[in-house]
Parts: structure tokens; C-alpha cells; sequence
């Protein structure tokens, strides 16, 4: 859609919640920097609402909201809320820092919801609806309200809650599919069934929210944009609860590539969108899988011949995109040791990666230390080495050094020095083979109670002196914390993955310690 055609009934508004849902996906937690971090690249790349968070849930959450509110420049930044007076007055709290705010307050809906969850009559969840929309309005002007299992709910019932909540001053009403059962064609039905039949359904946009249980989130929420809806919510890559929400890249380009069947139009610059995967994927330790549509490694690369054939022929042969739309330039640039810091930036912007003056000199200098020991620098060593660079640019522990004896005959020894927020800590340990010997040295160095849910090892590139990535996912106090790392030896790589979960769940501890002593 060109800019002499848009007109403002066709704009879709692009609600990100990569830092609320998206972070209670397992194991997906990001420390107060990278949210930080990820909340100004949404914002510049055209986001128009952010949600940084849940600030009733802790103290850590609460600053993070508020600091992403102060900083803020374009997007509206909305905090979630329960249907409790404390929880909107502390929403409403944290996000007054923004430019323009938003409480976003949600109660379930469906009849299981109301009889099994909230223990509660219709009449009674309509009763609570309009006095926290009632409340939230009192202290701020942008209010969202949701319809939790709106998908399972019943019409007649949607139709008058939804009518008075947007009486009370609701704003935006979400309808989200919270467990993924609906299916396109119903959604699209649902969606225009509302807002044709609720009166004053032109007082309030209305949003969409769809999880991907039935791997249908993304042709749902197109679905219920053609049935009137104008925000839709989703996350980078797709991250969220169990399968994980729409991904934002794929509803974007949906759009962009076939206008004329989505005839809408929204703020997104798409040449950021690589960018953005790769930020996420490195804040939250999760890879994005090599097949994702729009971002994922393999999106543009083509194997067969017949294949390849059209496409250095003509690329629209093959491809309905080109790579450069969504921000990802081809490369012959390759690096070694003789390479000069010019051509590895160069490097880091055809792949997406934008980073800060130290982690640049920082990556620089691990850049050079790798290909000393390496005789080829593959992209994915680069991607594996910058995405550990940014993980780890806030860390308090960091190794400084390891040597491992290992062998047939154990036990298995391990040396480890550590620096601990600028204090040097040495420890010997011993092990059921080394990578429990690294492990050991840690918990010895820095005492914790945090369980190992996943170890993993894989080879970054082909080759006997390929990196070695590990994942390391730590289980404490009910939160997940995942972290990965990569080096040449498996040994270094584990212990640095482990460092990164470790660095993770004491941050996370520190930031919601104020909480904890005023509770």
C-alpha cells in the first residue's frame, strides 16, 4: 500500500509483548539490561505499543517497566495487570514515566474460566471489569482491557462486558485466543460479530491475541484483523507460553508481501527485523530454529539445483522477498586473523548485529583470539561468538581462567579462577567426568542452590576445530534461566554457558531484593 493510499481505518497497530509473554516462556528470562536493551531497538525499529512487563510481580519488574517507560521516545509503554486495585495502581505507577502510557488490565471470560479459575458469577466479573477500567482511567488515559479465553467465551456475554467496559473508558479491547483453539475462518466471524453487535464498538480499537497451540497464530491474527480488529499483539520470533505467540516478523512481512490480500499498512521497518530476532535470541539464550519463516537461517538459502538455478537466473523465481527487505545483506566477506576492525563491522551489519563501542571492542578482540586457533571464521562462529558478546556484557561473574585433567582413569580434576564483581576467587574441584568437575568448581566458588534442567552441546560449523555452543538452562525458585556460550573447547564453552544462567538468577535476585524487605 503506497503512502497516498493509507488511510488511518487500515492501520494496524503493532502491540509487542516479546517482554511480558514472551519472557514466560521457560527458561526465557532477560536480565534488566537486555530488556532495556530489546525495548529501545522495538522502539526505534516502529513498534507502536510496547508491553515492557508485569509490575506487580516483583520489585526487578516494577524498575524495568519504569525505566523502559522513561526511556522511551515513540511507543507507548503498557504495563500488565490482574484484576486487583493493587495491581493497576502499581501498572499504572510504573508506566507514568512514558510519554504516553498504557494499564492494560485482563480477567478471564469463558464460562470454565469464571467457574474454575476466578470462582466467580458473569455478573460478578462485569461488576469487577468496570471498576478496574474505572480505576485505571482515574490515573491514566490509555486503558486496554482483555477478555482472557475470550475465544471460548459466549457471545452474549462478550457483547455486554465489552459494552460496558468501554463505557467505563476502555480504549483497547482485546479478544485473544489464550489457548490456541480457534481456527481462521471463526476468528475472522468472532471478531465481526463483536463489533457489529456491540453499540459503541467505534469508542474502542479493538486488538487480537493469538497463541500457537494448533501452529495457527499468525493466520489467526490476520484473520481477526479482516474481521475488524486494528492492534494485534505478538512477540519476536514467536516466543511466549507453551508453543509461543504470533511472531511479530511473520505478521509484518504477511502484510507487506501480500497487500493485496491484507490491504493494511503499519510502522514497522522491516529492515530491522533480523536485528531484532538476533537481539532476542541472544538476551534469552533461544535459538531461533534455522526454518523460521522471515528470520530464520535457511529462509533465503536454497540447496537443490533445480533451485538454485532460478534463482541466480532470477530471484523471484524462488523467492517472494528479497533478503535486504528484512534487513539481511549477502556477504563474500570472509574473516580471519589478518581481518581489520572495518571489515568485521562491515560483517556484523550484513548479518543485522548492531552493537555498542566496548561490545564491539570486546567482540573484536574474541574475533582475532578465535581465529588464531581456527583456520575458518564461518558466520555462525561470528553469530555464536557476538550473540554470547551481548549476553554476557552485563555479567558480575566471569572466568577468567580453567584447566581441566581428564581422562580414563578419574577422578576428573578442575582448576577454575573467577572474577566475582572485580574479586578474584581460585577453586579445585573433582568430578564425575570434567563437565561435572567444572561445575563442582563453580558451586564451590560461588554457593547456590539452582538445579541443572539442561545440558547441550552442539557444533557451531562443520570441522574437528569447530566451536562447540553449549545451553545450559538452571532451575531456581520456580524461574527457569538459560544461557549459551561457545569456544573452541567444550570444557570453556560449559562453564561460561553455566556462568550465564548463574549470572542471570543473582541479578534477577538483586533486583527484586527491595521487594523482598519491604514484604
Amino acid at each position: 500500500m503506497t503512502s497516498a493510499n493509507k488511510s488511518e481505518k487500515d492501520r494496524v497497530v503493532i502491540f509487542d509483548t516479546t517482554l511480558r509473554d514472551g519472557e514466560q516462556c521457560p527458561g526465557a528470562t532477560m536480565t534488566f539490561e537486555e530488556k532495556l536493551e530489546v525495548a529501545e531497538m522495538l522502539d526505534d525499529m516502529g513498534v507502536d505499543v510496547i508491553e515492557a512487563g508485569f509490575p506487580i510481580t516483583s520489585e526487578g519488574d516494577f524498575q524495568a517497566v519504569s525505566e523502559i517507560a522513561r526511556r522511551s521516545k515513540n511507543a507507548v509503554i503498557a504495563g500488565l495487570s490482574r484484576a486487583h486495585p493493587k495491581d493497576i495502581d502499581r501498572c499504572a505507577e510504573a508506566v507514568k514515566f512514558a510519554k504516553r502510557g498504557r494499564v492494560h488490565t485482563v480477567i478471564a471470560t469463558s464460562p470454565l474460566h469464571m467457574r474454575v479459575k476466578l470462582n466467580m458469577t458473569p455478573e460478578q466479573v462485569v461488576e469487577l471489569s468496570i471498576a478496574n477500567v474505572s480505576r485505571a482511567r482515574n490515573q491514566i488515559d490509555d486503558v486496554e482491557w482483555s477478555a482472557e479465553d475470550g475465544t471460548r467465551s459466549e457471545m452474549d456475554f462478550l457483547c455486554r462486558i465489552v459494552e460496558a467496559v468501554i463505557k467505563a473508558g476502555a480504549t483497547t479491547v482485546n479478544i485473544p485466543d489464550t489457548v490456541g483453539y480457534t481456527v481462521p475462518e471463526e476468528y475472522t466471524h468472532f471478531m465481526k460479530t463483536l463489533i457489529e453487535r456491540v453499540p459503541n464498538s467505534d469508542k474502542a480499537i479493538f486488538s487480537v491475541h493469538c497463541h500457537n497451540d494448533l501452529g495457527m497464530a499468525v493466520a489467526n491474527s490476520l484473520a481477526g484483523i479482516a474481521g475488524g480488529a486494528r492492534q494485534v499483539e505478538c512477540t519476536v520470533n514467536g516466543i511466549g507460553e507453551r508453543a509461543g505467540n504470533a511472531a511479530l516478523e511473520e505478521i509484518v512481512m504477511a502484510i507487506n508481501v501480500r497487500n493485496d490480500k491484507f490491504p493494511w499498512w503499519n510502522k514497522i521497518d522491516t529492515t530491522q527485523l533480523t536485528r531484532a530476532s538476533k537481539l532476542v535470541s541472544a538476551a534469552t539464550s533461544f535459538p531461533v530454529q534455522y526454518n523460521k519463516a522471515i528470520v530464520g537461517r535457511n529462509a533465503f538459502a536454497h540447496e537443490s539445483g533445480i533451485h538454485q538455478d532460478g534463482v541466480l537466473k532470477d530471484a523471484s523465481t524462488y523467492e517472494i522477498m528479497r533478503p535486504e527487505m528484512v534487513g539481511l545483506k549477502q556477504s563474500s566477506l570472509v574473516l580471519g586473523k589478518h581481518s581489520g576492525r572495518h571489515a568485521f563491522v562491515h560483517k556484523l551489519e550484513e548479518m543485522g548485529y548492531k552493537l555498542g563501542p566496548n561490545q564491539l571492542e570486546d567482540a573484536f578482540a574474541r574475533m582475532k583470539a578465535l581465529a588464531d586457533r581456527k583456520k575458518d571464521i564461518y558466520d555462525e562462529d561470528i553469530e555464536a561468538l557476538v550473540d554470547e558478546e551481548m549476553a554476557a556484557s552485563h555479567d558480575r561473574i566471569k572466568l577468567t581462567s580453567l584447566t581441566v585433567i581428564a581422562g580414563t582413569h578419574g577422578p576428573q580434576r578442575a582448576t577454575m579462577k573467577l572474577d566475582v564483581e572485580g574479586q578474584t576467587r581460585i577453586e579445585e574441584a573433582e568430578g564425575n567426568g570434567p563437565v561435572d568437575a567444572v561445575f563442582n568448581c563453580i558451586k564451590a566458588l560461588v554457593p547456590h542452590e539452582a538445579k541443572l534442567e539442561l545440558y547441550q552441546v552442539h557444533a557451531v560449523t562443520e570441522g574437528t576445530d569447530a566451536q562447540a555452543e553449549v545451553s545450559v538452562r538452571l532451575s531456581h525458585e520456580g524461574r527457569s534461566m538459560t544461557a549459551r556460550a561457545a569456544d573452541p573447547d567444550t570444557l570453556v564453552a560449559s562453564a561460561k554457558a553455566y556462568l550465564g544462567a548463574l549470572n542471570k538468577i543473582v541479578m534477577k535476585r538483586q533486583r527484586d531484593m527491595p521487594a523482598a524487605v519491604a514484604g
